[in-house]
Formats: C-alpha cells, structure tokens, sequence
C-alpha cells in the first residue's frame, strides 16, 4: 500500500470521527448527562422521530452502525441504543446485521491494504490464535466472537482473522452468529431503560434491578460471560 493511499485513509477516519463527534457535542450536552430529566428529554425527541419515519430512522441507524464498526467503534454502546430505540427484537436485527457488515466490509479492507501492517503488529502477540482457527475457521472464530474475543478488544477481533487469510463467507456468517446472544442480552438491557424513562420511573439501581425487563437480560448477560469464561479456558487458553 503506498504512502499517498495510507495517508489518506487516515484523513477519511479522522474526518468521519470528527463528524460524528461533532454531532455528538452538538446534540448532548456533556455537563447534562446527570440530570435525569435532560436525557429523559433527549430520549424522548429520538423516539419522536422513531415514531415519525421508523422505515428511514432504521436505515440510518443500521448505516451508522456499519460506519461506526469501521471506525473501529465498540458494539456495546450501539447495542444498548439499538434495543433503547427499536426494541430487544428489532433493535437486535438491525445491530447484528449492522456490524456484521462493518466487521466484513472492515475485514476484507484490512485484507487488501494492512495486510502486512497487521501481520508485522499482531502475528507474534496472539499467534495461539493463528493456531486454533487454522484447524476449523469457521467453528472456532465462532465461538472466539461468543466467548468475547477471549478478552481481545472488538476492533482488535474483527482484524485477528487477517493473520490467517479466512475466506470472507466463513467470516461473516462466523460473525453474525457469533455476536447474535449477546447483542441481544444487550439491546434487551437498552429496551428495559427505554421503558423505565418512558414510564416515568424513578432510574434508580434498586429500581432497575427489580424491573424484569432488566434484572433478566442482566442474568443473561453474566450467564454468557460465565459460558464464556469456560470457552476461553477450553479452546484459547494460552
């Protein structure tokens, strides 16, 4: 990849980054974010444009996370936006797809031009997982994307399968049931919060807890975290 190119990949990432920034600060008021009624305010005029053209809001939303995952964002906070604004089911949909499609789009990207940037900053770090997927790609970035990326960051997981050349289709379908649990663990989590705010309730720890719509996903969410512990000392212990 030339110098020229590299540069102005670069200058594309931090001018989307920038722009989303921008629009964050625009919208959120940073010194706000404690009082409850500002952001039961803020929530409320997203859900009013939700409500107002969901078709074209979900479009948005779901180009916005496939931007989001190429910019290297992490899927934890989409996620509980996504279940926030469209629901567990539908907000998961939309989520898994979303960055199923950044993590491939992003894959065969860094593929084709960082290649050997990859190869020369990761190869040594996590070759036990150079190791383990060459018996079966497929199954084990499966379980790898289910068990958390065995503590791995998220953009560090969506460029690991560069070190090994897997095929796109393994990828991405690996990919899309891998995030599919606890994408939707999470967006459940966004969707009780959204039905806290709209009735009304008082957000308090103890109240959320004892709200079912919370207290399960939040079950869930340690119960994989746990399955996950166990798929990590199985399969990627070092």
């Amino acid at each position: 990849m030339t110098k020229n190119i590299k540069i102005t990949v670069g200058l594309i990432y931090i001018l989307c980054l920038s722009l989303i920034l921008y629009g964050f600060l625009i919208f959120i008021d940073v010194t706000q974010l404690n009082n409850y009624s500002y952001i039961r305010d803020k929530t409320q005029f997203l859900i009013e444009i939700r409500d107002k053209n969901l078709f074209w809001f979900s479009i948005l939303f779901f180009l916005f996370s496939i931007i989001w995952i190429l910019l290297l964002g992490f899927a934890t906070p989409i996620s509980l936006i996504a279940g926030f604004l469209f629901g567990k089911v539908y907000g998961t949909l939309i989520s898994v797809f979303g960055f199923t499609i950044g993590c491939t789009v992003l894959y065969v990207f860094a593929n084709q031009y960082f290649k050997n940037l990859i190869m020369e900053r990761l190869s040594k770090k996590i070759s036990k997982f150079k190791e383990i997927f060459n018996k079966n790609e497929f199954f084990y970035f499966m379980l790898f994307r289910f068990a958390g990326g065995g503590g791995t960051p998220f953009a560090i997981q969506n460029l690991l399968p560069v070190l090994f050349n897997m095929k796109v289709k393994n990828y991405f379908f690996s990919t899309l049931i891998g995030l599919f649990p606890m994408v939707f663990i999470l967006c459940a989590i966004g969707s009780g919060i959204e039905t806290i705010i709209e009735n009304n309730i008082d957000p308090s720890l103890i109240t959320m807890i004892q709200n079912k719509e919370i207290l399960f996903p939040i079950l869930g969410f340690f119960a994989v975290l746990v399955f996950s512990f166990v798929l990590r000392k199985i399969y990627f212990k070092k």
